[in-house]
């Protein structure tokens, strides 16, 4: 799970689903679903010491199941 550092999405937690070249593919299972994930620099993400295993992010509802019940909301508070 990281936390976008920059951008329009700044703070939201979201869960890492793949990689293209330096960019992570990301998703919040809200603005930014599995279907089409966003595609996130590295340097514009902080990582969380969070790790899912392959049954929370199955489903869009999972991760935000996940991310919700780990941070207890889906954006850092400041």
């Amino acid at each position: 799970v990281v936390c976008s550092v920059s951008g329009h999405d700044k703070g939201i937690f979201m869960v890492v689903v793949g990689q293209d070249n330096k960019v992570l593919l990301v998703c919040d299972g809200k603005h930014h679903r599995i279907e089409k994930p966003k595609r996130k620099n590295i340097k514009h993400l902080r990582f969380t010491s969070l790790k899912l295993d392959g049954q929370q992010y199955q489903t869009n509802k999972a991760i935000r199941k996940a991310i919700f019940e780990n941070f207890k909301s889906y954006k850092e508070e400041a």
